[in-house]
């Protein structure tokens, strides 16, 4: 290419677009997607553009007749603007010419809708080092116009997924950030080598999937409707505008930190990254650092995995039926052998998820079912939490009980639940058994819920939070070695049922504590809803009933002491001592847990 040709306006590029060049046919540069219907149907598309705004940003909507758009280009005709146009009639693709200039008469009453397109952030792209390579939901529907997404997929190496996020992120008006990273089946889309629109794309070594909205959907759109007469560019000969990058695209300087996305794997069958903001990704990491304080000086920071809270709550976020498990029956001499860690930290968990439209379930011991139930219903009395969660028991009769009980039918491809959190909960020991922290054998007292966790590892779509403070908890197993090098009794006790997440807290209610406090966080989080929205819908904040909903589920210390006044009413006794009292693993209510409950509320509202 020459220097006269490098440097060649867009107005130039269009005159040479009008003479038919035959050289010009994929534009690069600042474009737009170009969508022309009769005037009767602009002020519905306009609507659906807006409650559609990743697929289809607009940047311009023409007068009836107009042929230009002055704030995206000076003397534009989009009669001829394009390279190459599609013609459609009655929703059907009958024709695609090079000018629109026989429609003249027709315009006269049609309005054009200029939208934005990700070509515009390609070059940005790969002047980052990211190597650019392409098929569908259901957007929100408005009047006539009905019609799923298309999207565009270029595979990323995953070490650059931070990279394009961020990129891409500030291009609002060009589809920003993705709308999925990872396996293409979460989007429905069964074979990417056969899409809808363009050429396959192939993945190389290192590399992952990530989709990105697309103004095809404005194709889409046109055939849905099946208006008389409509025209679209053809795809890949955009509009060219005058814009540059600073102007009609937000520069890629520096992002601030609510403005700049990190991504996180948070499952690996099914292949599924998730999204926050830098801003909120350092505040959970503060509470994850406030949870895992250790007055009871048992050396649980050994036991330690960064960004578990993390990713556990992003993947919870997603989730939309959570099952939770506790009990822990260390006072095998006591009738009941519970403790008072587990059941405030499940209720916390419960009671968020709840305010956030999860179904949630807790499932205990056969032989605990009845007192569990009695104290949700006082749970419920004094307004720990707003409604009560079902219990449920198991106690694995047969060799696929754990499937039909977490599969409908006992098909793997129809689950009940898509993540299991156990907190507190007794875990398997490698030689079969269950142990205290003494090194007690208490396998007669103890379901064998861990099969739930074992058999949810072999189906794509379930995933798993173990959350403990000692090493002999359910899901544990994640960090086994650790916990037989460091902890007491360690080679005995130690869980050797993984979950794919573990959570370390110096007492395990704090790690429930600490998950409701993420999970709100999270909810306010425009760049994670974004794209746990797909992108779809306006990204509104919460309502002030949302707001308060949400912070009303979070713990507080009254609502906590009434919780462990209930356990204590029920004869549910400290881990440590034994104690019948307001204490939870030797610790009082009063300091230590009300301290640590107010540093998670404090932490917690400096994102509001």
């Amino acid at each position: 290419m020459s220097k006269c040709q490098s440097v060649m306006s867009s107005s130039a590029l269009r005159a040479l677009i009008r003479k038919k060049n035959h050289g010009i046919e994929n534009t690069s540069g600042l474009q737009a997607n170009v969508v022309i219907l009769h005037k009767s149907l602009a002020d519905d598309f306009e609507a659906f553009c807006h409650a559609n705004p990743s697929p289809l940003p607009l940047l311009y909507r023409s007068q009836p007749g107009e042929w230009g758009c002055p704030p995206l280009a000076a003397d534009a005709d989009i009669r001829v603007d394009c390279p190459q146009y599609c013609v459609f009639k009655d929703g059907l693709l009958v024709s695609r010419v090079s000018s629109l200039m026989s429609y003249s008469g027709q315009l006269q009453d049609m309005v054009s809708f200029y939208l934005g397109c990700s070509f515009s952030f390609e070059r940005t792209l790969r002047k980052a080092g990211v190597p650019v390579r392409n098929t569908s939901l259901q957007c929100r529907g408005v009047g006539q116009f009905q019609c799923p997404m298309v999207v565009t997929m270029r595979p990323v190496p995953e070490e650059k997924l931070d990279l394009v996020a961020q990129i891409t992120h500030l291009t609002p008006l060009a589809h920003g950030g993705p709308i999925h990273i990872g396996d293409p089946a979460v989007l429905g889309i069964q074979d990417v080598s056969r899409p809808e629109y363009g050429d396959p794309v192939a993945l190389g070594p290192g590399d992952v999937p990530a989709f990105w909205a697309c103004g095809v959907t404005g194709v889409e759109a046109v055939q849905s409707c099946k208006p008389p007469l409509a025209f679209t560019h053809s795809p890949g000969c955009m509009f060219l505008t005058d814009r540059q990058d600073s102007s009609v695209f937000a520069s890629t300087s520096t992002p601030e930190p609510d403005q700049c996305p990190l991504t996180f794997s948070i499952s690996q069958q099914p292949l599924h990254f998730s999204v926050a903001s830098k801003a909120v990704v350092q505040s959970i990491r503060d509470l994850e650092k406030i949870i895992g304080e250790d007055p009871g000086e048992r050396g649980i920071r050994a036991l330690f995995v960064q960004d578990e809270l993390l990713r556990s709550c992003l993947s919870l976020s997603h989730s939309s039926s959570v099952l939770i498990t506790t009990g822990f029956p260390t006072h095998y001499k006591h009738n009941p052998p519970e403790e008072t860690d587990g059941p405030p930290g499940a209720i916390a968990i419960a009671a968020t998820l709840q305010a956030l439209q999860k179904e949630v379930a807790i499932v205990t011991d056969h032989r605990a079912l009845e007192m569990n139930q009695r104290i949700m219903e006082d749970a419920v009395k004094k307004g720990v939490i707003k409604t009560a969660v079902p219990l449920l028991s198991y106690q694995g009769n047969s060799p696929d009980s754990a499937l039909y009980f977490l599969c409908h039918n006992g098909d793997h491809k129809k689950p009940r639940f898509d993540h299991l959190v156990a907190i507190e909960r007794s875990g398997r020991a490698s030689d079969g058994n269950y142990y205290n922290m003494r090194g007690v054998n208490i396998k007669h007292l103890v379901d064998p819920i861990d099969d739930l966790f074992i058999t949810a590892s072999t189906i794509p779509g379930i995933s798993t939070t173990g959350i403990g403070d000692g090493g002999n908890e359910l899901g544990m197993g994640k960090v086994k070695e650790a916990v037989r090098e460091h902890m007491p009794n360690g080679s005995l006790i130690a869980c050797d049922v993984a979950a794919d997440f573990a959570i370390t807290a110096g007492v395990s209610n704090w790690g429930g504590y600490g998950m409701a406090c993420a999970l709100y966080i999270l909810s306010l989080c425009p760049i994670h809803q974004r794209y746990l929205h797909k992108g779809l819908g306006q990204p509104h904040p919460p309502t002030q009933d949302q707001h308060q909903a949400w912070a009303a589920s979070l713990p507080s210390v009254a609502k906590e002491e009434e919780m462990l006044s209930i356990l204590v009413q029920h004869g549910v006794r400290s881990g440590k001592t034994g104690t019948l009292g307001m204490e939870v693993d030797g610790l009082t209510f009063h300091p230590t847990h009300s301290d640590l409950i107010i540093k998670l509320r404090d932490r917690t509202s400096q994102r509001k």
